[in-house]
C-alpha cells in the first residue's frame, strides 16, 4: 500500500469507527507506522472533514511534519510502535463497555476464550494518568506488557495489531468482551475459564482470527476443532476449572 492509500484507509477505519458505536465525535485516535515514524489522526478535526493529506507524519523523535497538530494522544501511539516491532498499527477509541469498566478500574477476566484474542488471560486496566502525558504513555506500556490490548482507567481502551484492520478488529473484539462482562456481572459474575486452557486458546490463535483475502493460504486453527487434510472434525475439550472473579489473578 503507498502512503496516500494509506492515509486513505486511516480515515475510512476512522469512519467506520464511529459508525459501528466504538467512538464517538473525535475523542478516539488512530496511527500507523510508517516508513520511520508513523501517520497518526490530527487533533480535534471532524472525520469526515479530514483528506489524506492533513494527517501528520511523526518520527520516532517526536518531531512532525504536516498541516495540522497531531493527536493530543500522539505520544502513546509513539511510544507503543517504538517499544513493540511486531505492532504496525494503534487504534484507540472510548466505547461505552470498555469505557464503564476502565471507569470503575476493572480489567476484563477469562469470561470467555476469545480473551486470547489479546494475547493473555487478561485486558489489564492500566493505572489513570492524565492525557496526553509521558506518565499515561508509561502507564500504557505497562499494561500491554504481553498484551495486544487495554483498557485506560477513567479513559477508554487501546487496541494494537500487526495491520490496521487487525487492530480494528482487536478492538471490536475487546468491546464485545467488555459488555459481555458487564452483562454477566448482572447475573452474579461470569465462570472463569483456567489459565492452561487460556494458555491453549493463545496456542492455536497464532493462525486464527481476521486475515486478509490476499494473504497466503495458511492452516487455520479453530477452537474446538482438529483439522486433517480439508477436514474438520470437532475435538473435545475438558471443561475448565470453575473460580470466581474473587478468585481470578493476574498475571
Amino acid at each position: 500500500m503507498d502512503e496516500v492509500a494509506l492515509r486513505r484507509s486511516i480515515i475510512e477505519h476512522c469512519l467506520e469507527m464511529n459508525a459501528s458505536g466504538l467512538n464517538a465525535g473525535t475523542s478516539g485516535n488512530i496511527s500507523v507506522r510508517w516508513g520511520d515514524g508513523l501517520l497518526v489522526t490530527p487533533t480535534g478535526i471532524p472525520y469526515r472533514d479530514l483528506a489524506p493529506g492533513d494527517l501528520p507524519f511523526m518520527r520516532f523523535d517526536g518531531t512532525w511534519q504536516g498541516p495540522l497538530a497531531p493527536s493530543s494522544e500522539w505520544r502513546f501511539h509513539l511510544d507503543i510502535l517504538r517499544n513493540r516491532p511486531e505492532v504496525n498499527a494503534v487504534v484507540h477509541t472510548h466505547p461505552p463497555y470498555s469505557t464503564a469498566l476502565a471507569i470503575k478500574h476493572l480489567e476484563i477476566p477469562a469470561l470467555h476464550y476469545m480473551i486470547a484474542a489479546a494475547g493473555g488471560n487478561s485486558i489489564r486496566c492500566a493505572r489513570y494518568e492524565t492525557y496526553g502525558t509521558a506518565a499515561l504513555s508509561e502507564a500504557v506500556l505497562e499494561a500491554l506488557e504481553g498484551r495486544k490490548a487495554c483498557l485506560m482507567a477513567n479513559h477508554g481502551m487501546i487496541a494494537t495489531g500487526p495491520s490496521l484492520d487487525r487492530a480494528m478488529w482487536l478492538a471490536v473484539e475487546v468491546e464485545t468482551l467488555a459488555r459481555q462482562y458487564v452483562l454477566t456481572l448482572q447475573l452474579g459474575g461470569p465462570i472463569l475459564l483456567d489459565d492452561a486452557e487460556i494458555d491453549r486458546v493463545v496456542e492455536k490463535f497464532k493462525g486464527y482470527g481476521m486475515r486478509s483475502k490476499a494473504a497466503p493460504d495458511l492452516p487455520l486453527s479453530v477452537p474446538g476443532a482438529t483439522t486433517v487434510g480439508s477436514a474438520t472434525s470437532a475435538a473435545g475439550i475438558s471443561p475448565p476449572d470453575r473460580r470466581s472473579c474473587k478468585a481470578h489473578r493476574r498475571r
